[in-house]
């Protein structure tokens, strides 16, 4: 419990958000066609459905998953293993590697199992590609926390996520049939990894002692990379289209008005009608003056 309030307040907390999509999965009910140097040792069970494995460190014999198609970005590798039994100095490794395979050599993100002088310990291992390395182990000196062991013939789930934002991995270690968590922590790749290309299990690399082996067998092996979420598009608003009215217009009929002239009367002016009386009457008034004189 003290463990795991310690990586609950030290852990960095996984950013990424989106949908998984599987790279590689296999769960051993068929023959996953794994490739091996020692099919003696390393070799796929039909009748457990698993993939047995029987590690020795000088040996550098090793089995790895058939291509994977992996540039880079965000990971999950999920698996499940039992150790049967461990020598001191012997170590179970699988992880995602690129074809070196070997965990001295980048890039890699492998974790172990290992007999120590600890005990039974946990470890996380990463190599970038520029060949920066990162250890951590669930050993008090190594992470902080109180040493914690894990169990033979217990079998456990193992949970490693890369976040390609923060280059932070975090191992998680849950006990399968209890759903108990026995350790988790984290470490950081220092620079994005890329161009991993299968899922290995061996101990290439590692040139220890003879005859001491780790002893047992993996199931349920899934990779899934994290497609970042899209975007939601919003929904376009309706837009209520208002009935168009066509007013048929009809031009006025022109209405041609035929206009009579009306004839002009010319007013004679009342003064011309006087002076023609007056005119009538001076004249009237000579001839008679004119008849008087001649009477006379």
């Amino acid at each position: 419990m003290l463990a795991a309030a310690i990586v609950m307040i030290a852990g960095p907390v996984q950013a990424d958000s989106g949908t998984q999509n599987v790279l590689y999965q296999t769960n051993f009910a068929t023959n996953p066609y794994w490739t091996t140097n020692n099919p003696s040792t390393d070799y796929w069970n039909p009748q457990g459905e698993s993939y047995n494995f029987s590690l020795q460190p000088s040996t550098g014999n090793y089995a790895y998953s058939q291509p994977i198609n992996y540039k880079g970005g965000s990971f999950t590798l999920n698996y499940d293993v039992t150790i049967e039994s461990i020598d001191p100095g012997a170590t179970f490794r699988l992880g995602f590697t690129g074809a070196d395979m070997d965990f001295n050599k980048g890039p890699n993100v492998i974790t172990a199992f290992a007999n120590t002088k600890d005990g039974l310990i946990m470890a996380l291992h990463t190599v970038s590609e520029s060949a920066i390395q990162s250890d951590v182990s669930s050993t008090m000196a190594s992470y902080g926390g109180p040493t914690v062991n894990y169990q033979l013939n217990t079998t456990y789930n193992v949970e490693v996520d890369y976040n390609n934002d923060t280059n932070v991995i975090t191992e998680t270690v849950t006990n399968k049939q209890t759903g108990q968590q026995l350790w988790s922590y984290f470490t950081s790749a220092q620079s994005s990894l890329r161009d991993m290309n299968r899922i290995y299990l061996g101990n290439v690399g590692d040139y220890g002692a003879m005859d001491i082996y780790a002893v047992g067998y993996i199931d349920s092996v899934r990779l899934t990379t994290t497609v970042p979420a899209t975007p939601a598009t919003p929904t376009p608003v309706p837009v209520s289209t208002q009935p168009t009215f066509a007013i048929n217009q009809t031009t006025p009929a022109t209405i041609t008005a035929t206009y009579t002239p009306i004839k002009t009367v010319t007013n004679r002016s009342p003064l011309s009608g006087m002076v023609a009386i007056a005119a009538l009457g001076i004249i009237g008034t000579i001839a008679i003056v004119r008849t008087a004189k001649k009477k006379r």
